[in-house]
């Protein structure tokens, strides 16, 4: 075939056998290869919020419906450890350094470290306890110690975002890292399960079944170290305020009611038990809810929790465990069961129910009393 100027024409260029291969390997390589000082902080501050935010939801979270933010947690986790060895480089190039501040950064990655090795212990069954402490109380407590510093190194470690942080690589290099904790995270869930481990048998939320079905074996955990309040039964009342007015009710006009409810009590400290209950329902003693949009729960001890209005046919106040009475430690005279909530919902020596109009939300994300 002729070129248009007499001459014969050159064959078409082709690529060589294996050329595209050789060059997306290439393109892999350089995409796992250590990225630079600034894309590591910035992967490392995703995952650390990523971490923190579903580690709140997991610890709110009682509902197997919900399960979702505790693998994002544990992933998030994953991706942290993937993390360490980039971040090794940037830490060593910044003690060359020699900042005076250097040693609130050292303590931020050694709490960082303890909560990981805490939270992993925790989740495999090798280290359940640490000096009588659950790994699992540990771990969350780390973590909610190191948010100052986090804080802290944010700020003074100010990272201004460029356009070139949303290039290809980046994003390319995100999925990766996403995709291999992943599968870091479901291979040691397999592993745990696989090799016996106590771990395979932990609730959703991270918690280790203890006394189900015996009440006198189920932990009288207190929320913040409250003390177990003196009640005089012959004293105690309840008072109910609801649409209609305010009434009050004595133990005896309670103990009347034996309506029974199989329910799982998860603390939040790592460790839960099923329990059969038996008391009156709260719908029972409310006598219109009218415009209210949440119910308040108190405590003789001062403690309060205010649950939304939807959720009060499917509340419990107990008066009786394991067809008992309740032992002080676990609430008596009474104590609300709140199913598919944690055990910061379940309020113990409940001395009055009122509905309000504020809405359930408005109160701190965990109580503070």
């Amino acid at each position: 075939m002729s070129d248009g100027q007499g001459g014969a024409s050159r064959p078409e260029s082709r690529p060589r056998p294996g050329a595209a291969r050789i060059l997306s390997a290439a393109r892999f390589r350089v995409i796992l290869r250590s990225p630079s000082a600034r894309i590591t902080n910035q992967s490392l501050l995703v995952a650390l919020v990523l971490v923190f935010g579903t580690g709140v939801a997991t610890v709110a979270t009682g509902s197997p419906s919900e399960r979702w933010a505790a693998i994002i947690h544990g992933v998030a986790g994953m991706a942290i450890l993937l993390l360490i060895p980039w971040k090794s480089r940037v830490v060593r190039a910044g003690l060359r350094r020699a900042r005076r501040s250097r040693w609130a950064s050292l303590l931020l990655a050694a709490l960082i470290v303890t909560t990981l090795i805490a939270g992993l212990g925790s989740a495999t069954g090798l280290m359940r306890s640490v000096d009588g402490k659950p790994a699992l109380w540990i771990h969350i407590a780390v973590a909610l110690a190191l948010v100052p510093l986090a804080l802290w190194h944010i700020l003074a470690r100010r990272i201004r975002p460029r356009r070139s942080d949303l290039s290809r690589r980046t994003f390319l290099r995100a999925g990766l890292l996403g995709a291999g904790a992943a599968g870091l995270y479901f291979a040691a869930a397999g592993a745990v399960r696989l090799g016996g481990l106590s771990g395979a048998g932990r609730r959703f939320t991270g918690s280790y079944e203890t006394g189900s079905f015996y009440p006198d074996a189920m932990p009288d955990t207190v929320w913040l170290e409250d003390p177990v309040p003196a009640i005089d039964p012959d004293r105690w009342q309840l008072t109910v305020v609801d649409d209609a007015g305010r009434y009050e009710l004595k133990l005896g006009d309670l103990l009347a009611f034996d309506t029974r409810l199989r329910a799982t009590l998860d603390c939040t400290s790592g460790w839960y038990a099923r329990q059969d209950w038996s008391g009156v329902p709260v719908s029972t003693l409310l006598r219109g809810s009218g415009q209210a949009r949440s119910l308040l729960v108190h405590s003789v001890s001062g403690y309060w929790i205010r649950l939304p209005v939807r959720d009060v046919n499917r509340l419990l106040l107990a008066t009786r465990v394991g067809g008992a009475p309740l032992s002080a430690g676990h609430g008596y005279p009474l104590r609300l069961v709140a199913p598919g909530r944690r055990g910061y919902w379940w309020v113990k020596w409940v001395d009055r129910i009122e509905l309000q109009t504020t809405p359930w939300w408005w109160q701190p994300p965990f109580p503070v009393t």
